[in-house]
């Protein structure tokens, strides 16, 4: 814990000493100092923290309470295995996002932009989300959740002299507040029917269990509705992830990894601290699983759906984060499911594959918004039919994403494989189920994942193909300028993390089921039963590790030697053979609307793809011309018309601001007088 408070105070610190800098005169000066000083304490906090989850035991709930001077609740820190398995991400991606950023800032002039005031929010930023993986009462963790929430809305809007970012910063804004008003009616009612505020005293459910008793189920009802709508809002679980894809994009590169990849998993520990809260081990309701699910697979196929149809690399990546977090979903789902039906291996392995999931999901995602802000550093756009063979002028970077979207596609024997291997081996025990319904329901579930997962490597396959590989479409690839090792070392660290992801895969499957079973303890009755499970799912991954490894050092043994026996040969270049065609040319690539066509003809209305085509009627066109859209339907019909009309009404009260004295009296003596008549008549 004095590890933990260590944390705390670098980051505090650090982001005092930035907000102080911010208040100077910006100057080249200034603005160095901003920058070496914001990347290094967070870097600084970040390994901190990754000491304290290192040097403590991983199954040890230890809890500080420290002086607190409001009238209710209590400053009350606390550390147990799903805190612990919630900051990893937060440390870790934190970690490589502040290297990273502090190297891709240092080019942007300080008269522009506030470096000192970014990394104020970035610090702020950091230090929310880990008070809110640790806060041990509702009052501090709605504080805490506040200050995550909102320094978010300064660093998207980094780029403020572009209105579609300041859009973007607006739209993340409203639906944080919108779940965070979700959120403050969960913790109001349930300190209402409990008494208390500690999230100590409720954990385990039996206080809950007592209310239940009394007031009957609809409470509980009630309060897991508004977790499910508070928490999905900040998952972008459909239909509320209409600001993902734009907030990411708009966001410093560095800033929309660590929101991808760390921010975005308060939703999943959120749901799975208050299930812990409202119900005793194993007797949730069996429809808050069935419930969980659903949503879980519907927002994993609408995010790749909606995915496959972006020619924006970044805004591909924003939809592919919609799409990882219904597949976490889906594996708490299958878990609740589990403990509820008795099915030991269920609920260990739905558990295991949503936890295993959330941490692979930090690694690869991270790692693909870093390499998308190098795309960006340096061809000067993200747009992908304006790039192409980017893999002969950036080896390093094409050979980075590579690895990332194949881990992300979940080809063996990487980190995204192991992961939707665990959650393919829970649903595929659905037959064990009581009742054809419930059977029926989880083969269905696999076959969603199954779609998926097929729909992912589609996706990947389009997102590396049209940027890296062929022939540069325009001078943006065609000049793109060299990166090398200096720049692009910090990404090698989660290359790392996504190889071991998947060598390493049991280890990290005996973290995620230990864990999984803390938060979500099961019934003496069904322990044995999650022990087997947990054997075979072990040795399943060992396998697959084994068969990795030896490719994988197969692989590097062959570029090894086939480096060695051409050291001293001169190797000839030659134009690559192209079956005797003459006069190809980047116009007749793949580009990506021509990559996605057949799956939209498949999926045209998931994907909302719009298609305008300009054809020339004589029998020799000069020119046509085709462009492919995918607007997010959702937004444009529901939420911009709502918000629009709010907006009517809200300026139709306007006609109430006189700015005169008199009528602001005349409209307090109203007041009064109605209160007065309602006083009197009750």
């Amino acid at each position: 814990m004095t590890l933990f408070i260590i944390t705390l105070l670098i980051l505090t610190a650090t982001s005092a000493a930035t907000a102080l800098l911010a208040l100077l005169p910006p100057t080249a000066g200034s603005g160095r100092a901003a920058n070496l000083l914001g990347s290094c304490g967070a870097t600084a906090g970040c390994l901190a923290g990754l000491c304290a989850l290192a040097f403590s035991p991983w199954s040890e709930t230890v809890s500080l309470s420290l002086p607190w001077g409001l009238p209710i609740g209590a400053c009350t820190l606390g550390l147990d295995p799903l805190s612990r398995i919630f900051l990893l991400p937060v440390f870790g991606l934190g970690l490589v996002c502040s290297i990273s950023g502090g190297m891709a800032l240092r080019h942007e002039r300080p008269q522009e932009h506030n470096l000192a005031a970014h990394w104020f929010f970035y610090l702020l930023l950091l230090l929310g989300l880990t008070l809110v993986m640790a806060a041990r009462d509702a009052v501090f963790f709605m504080l805490s959740w506040e200050l995550m929430s909102l320094a978010p809305f300064f660093l998207i809007d980094f780029y403020d002299g572009d209105r579609q970012v300041r859009d973007a910063s607006w739209v993340y804004l409203v639906a944080a507040h919108l779940g965070a008003v979700a959120l403050m009616a969960f913790f109001v009612l349930l300190w209402q029917s409990t008494g208390t505020t500690s999230l100590e005293v409720l954990q385990g459910g039996a206080v809950m269990q007592g209310v239940v008793r009394d007031a009957g189920p609809g409470v509980l009802t009630a309060l897991f509705v508004l977790a499910v709508l508070g928490f999905g809002a900040k998952v972008g679980l459909g239909p509320t992830h209409v600001w993902l894809p734009e907030a990411y994009p708009a966001a410093p590169i560095h800033v929309s990894a660590l929101l991808s990849g760390a921010m975005i998993n308060a939703g999943p520990y959120g749901i799975i601290r208050s299930l812990g809260l409202l119900a005793p081990p194993g007797t949730a309701p069996e429809w808050w699983g069935w419930a969980l699910l659903l949503i879980g697979l519907g927002t994993g196929v609408v995010g790749i759906l909606k995915a496959l149809g972006q020619s924006n690399l970044k805004r591909l990546l924003a939809y592919s984060s919609v799409e990882n977090m219904g597949l976490i979903f889906m594996g708490l789902g299958a878990g609740l499911i589990g403990l509820s039906c008795g099915n030991a291996w269920i609920a260990t392995l739905g558990m295991a594959g949503c936890l295993m999931h959330m941490l692979n999901h930090a690694g690869f995602k991270g790692l693909l918004f870093l390499c998308a802000g190098e795309v960006l550093y340096a061809t000067g756009t993200v747009r992908m039919e304006l790039l192409g063979g980017l893999q002969k002028r950036l080896p390093l970077l094409g050979a980075f994403f590579a690895i990332g979207v194949a881990s992300i596609a979940c080809l063996p024997p990487l980190s995204g494989f192991a992961s939707e291997l665990v959650l393919a081996l829970s649903f595929l025990d659905g037959p064990n189920l009581p009742g054809l319904e419930r059977q029926v329901g989880l083969l269905l579930a696999l076959a969603g994942l199954a779609l998926i997962s097929g729909l992912a490597i589609a996706l990947y396959t389009k997102a590396y193909g049209i940027t890296f590989l062929g022939e540069p479409r325009t001078g943006f690839a065609a000049n793109a300028r060299p990166l090398g090792w200096k720049i692009l070392w910090p990404l090698a660290l989660l290359v790392m993390v996504c190889i071991a992801g998947g060598l390493a895969a049991p280890a990290f499957f005996d973290l995620a089921s230990m864990t999984g079973l803390a938060a979500l303890p099961m019934p003496n009755d069904m322990q044995a039963g999650a022990a087997m499970g947990q054997e075979h799912a072990r040795t399943s991954l060992a396998m697959v590790s084994l068969v990795g490894s030896i490719a994988l050092g197969l692989s590097l043994a062959g570029i090894i030697l086939r480096k060695r026996m051409l050291k001293r040969r001169k190797v000839a270049s030659m134009p690559t053979w192209s079956c005797g065609y003459q006069g190809g040319s980047p116009r007749i690539q793949y580009t990506d609307a021509g990559f996605s066509e057949p799956l939209g003809k498949v999926f045209a209305p998931g994907m909302g793809l719009k298609v305008r085509l300009d054809l020339d009627s004589r029998l020799f066109p000069e020119r046509a011309t085709a462009s492919v859209t995918a607007p997010d339907r959702l937004r444009n019909g529901f939420y911009t018309p709502l918000f629009e009309g709010i907006e009517r009404v809200c300026n139709a009260c306007k006609i109430i601001q006189h700015g005169k004295i008199h009528l602001y009296i005349l409209y307090i003596l109203a007041t009064v007088v109605g209160l007065l008549i309602w006083g009197l008549s009750a």
